[in-house]
């Protein structure tokens, strides 16, 4: 436990873990005070981001940046399952999806968009893994491709397509759940010799030891999920004074501050010339999202959800989360980035959050 003390006394971003406490109090006697309840659970995942970000450092120098990236993404999505569930149980279904298209293309486009800037910014050039980053998008095209079908469907007469789109979308989520699991076996089990880093990360700290990273992770995991579900029960009052709109909500703020622990790995890693950790996280959280978790949270609606949910989303989601996929395959062809294909990813991103933002609440 001294590494962990230590690394909290030298940090003063962790000091504001003084925040989590407080904020899980405010929660308790304060529950209609959205506002400042938004602004304390910002304040508490910040930290709670960074504990995350260094404990699995500690674990991908023991494991490598493929199997690092995987469990960041894993327990990152973590999170976002969790939040999605409750959402789900409540019936609160455009939430639900809203999140899931939300995750994807702000983890396509605004950590790797960053990632590259950031790293860009201290190296002339970097270089990752291409092997890595095209499966990656590659099986993120092929989850846009299953979400293209159910919308499609939606131009047709609802009352007679809605047995027709929540069949397709269960066979879909199986299909997509068993395209997953392959890409797994494949990536760590018959080809992992393709998928292996590129040695060329700088020396940093000395890790911490394997036991206390991965009860850092266990234990950090769970907090933010706790301080996540409080953010997202006072985002939509505070989106009101703010002045924000529902779909900006749902697409842009509640994704970006899901994605604060693996962002911060991310551009950790960028930082310090683990580009293949940084595009791993990034796309490898995307590609979970969109063939694990929104699978799960189909087939969990006929268990938990008062209805079944299909994958119908609203045709401008499904646009933005195939223009990210795109984007994605094309900036990762090369296997080289710098500060400038940065910039360009961002601008994408930020062409989505501009036309978000200036939407009517009644467009969704």
């Amino acid at each position: 436990m001294s590494h962990l003390f230590k690394e909290i006394r030298d940090s003063p971003i962790l000091w504001l873990l003084a925040a989590v406490p407080v904020v899980f109090v405010a929660a308790a006697l304060f529950p209609e005070a959205h506002t400042a309840l938004f602004v304390l659970s910002v304040l508490a995942i910040v930290p709670l981001a960074a504990l995350l970000s260094h404990a699995t450092e500690s674990v991908a120098a023991k494991t490598g940046d493929a199997a690092g990236g995987l469990l960041n993404a894993t327990l990152g999505n973590l999170t976002e399952l969790v939040i999605a569930l409750a959402a789900l149980q409540a019936g609160e279904y455009t939430l639900v999806k809203a999140s899931i298209a939300g995750a994807i293309v702000t983890n396509t486009l605004f950590m790797l968009g960053a990632s590259f800037l950031l790293g860009g910014l201290k190296y002339h050039l970097q270089e990752f893994n291409r092997a890595s980053a095209r499966l990656q998008a590659g099986l993120l095209f092929l989850a846009t491709i299953a979400l293209l079908m159910p919308s499609a469907l939606g131009e047709l007469d609802a009352a007679s397509i809605a047995p027709v789109t929540h069949t397709l979308s269960l066979s879909l989520a199986v299909l997509l759940i068993i395209g997953y699991g392959l890409g797994l076996f494949f990536t760590l089990g018959t080809h992992r010799e393709f998928f292996s880093s590129a040695e060329h990360a700088e020396a940093g700290e000395a890790p911490w030891p394997i036991g206390l990273a991965l009860g850092t992770l266990a234990g950090v995991t769970v907090l933010v999920a706790f301080v996540s579900e409080i953010f997202v029960e006072s985002v939509q009052e505070a989106a009101v004074a703010f002045g924000m709109t529902p779909a900006f909500v749902g697409f842009i703020v509640v994704a970006l501050v899901g994605a604060a622990a693996e962002m911060a790995s991310a551009f950790s890693g960028a930082r310090k010339n683990r580009l293949d950790l940084s595009v791993g996280i990034a796309l490898g959280s995307a590609s979970q999202i969109a063939l694990f978790v929104a699978p799960v949270l189909v087939l969990m609606s006929y268990v938990i959800g008062p209805s079944p949910m299909d994958l119908q989303f609203w045709p401008g989601a499904v646009t933005m989360v195939f223009l990210a996929t795109v984007t994605a395959m094309f900036v990762t062809n090369s296997g080289r980035s710098a500060w400038f294909v940065g910039v360009l990813v961002l601008m994408v991103y930020m062409i989505f959050a501009i036309t978000l933002y200036v939407l009517p609440p009644a467009v969704r």
